[in-house]
C-alpha cells in the first residue's frame, strides 16, 4: 500500500539545504492538504540555485527577476493536485537573514506557500498577499 506521503518527492539541482527529517516534513505538507480539505496525488519539490530559477522564471513566465519559490499545477481542474514547486536555496537563505529567522523556518514557510498555491491561494493583490501569510503563520504555529 503507498501511503500518500509517498507522494512527496524531493530533489536537489546543484543546491543543497538541509530538509530535517524528510518523513515530519512530508507529514506537515499532508497536513495541509488534509486541513484545508484537498486531496492530492504526486508533488515534486526541486531545490535549485538563483540562476536555475531565474532561466525559469524567465521562460515560464517572462520575468527577469529573482524569486524563492514558482510552482506549476500540473492536474486537470476536477483532479487531484498534483505539481512541481522549484525552491531557491539561495534565497532561502538570504530571506532568513533578512527576516532574521532560521533557514529551517524560512524554508517552511516557503513549502507551506508552494503547497497553499496549488492549493488554490494567490498573492498577487495586498489582500491576497495578507491571507497566504496568515495561512502560512497558521501552519508555522502547528510546526
Amino acid at each position: 500500500m503507498i501511503k500518500k506521503n509517498d507522494n512527496i518527492k524531493f530533489f536537489f539541482n546543484k543546491a543543497s539545504i538541509s530538509l530535517g527529517n524528510r518523513l515530519d516534513l512530508k507529514r506537515k505538507i499532508d497536513d495541509v492538504f488534509s486541513s484545508e480539505k484537498k486531496s492530492y496525488s504526486g508533488l515534486t519539490f526541486i531545490f535549485c540555485t538563483d540562476k536555475f530559477l531565474l532561466s525559469i522564471n524567465n521562460k515560464f513566465l517572462g520575468h527577469d527577476t529573482y524569486t524563492d519559490i514558482i510552482t506549476f499545477s500540473l492536474n486537470e481542474p476536477d483532479e487531484p493536485i498534483s505539481g512541481e514547486i522549484y525552491i531557491s536555496v539561495d534565497r532561502i537563505r538570504e530571506n532568513a537573514r533578512l527576516e532574521r529567522c532560521t533557514i529551517k523556518n524560512e524554508l517552511q514557510r516557503v513549502l507551506y506557500h508552494g503547497v497553499l498555491h496549488l492549493c488554490g491561494y494567490k498573492d498577487k493583490t495586498p489582500l491576497d498577499k495578507k491571507r497566504m501569510t496568515l495561512k502560512e503563520n497558521f501552519y508555522l504555529d502547528k510546526a
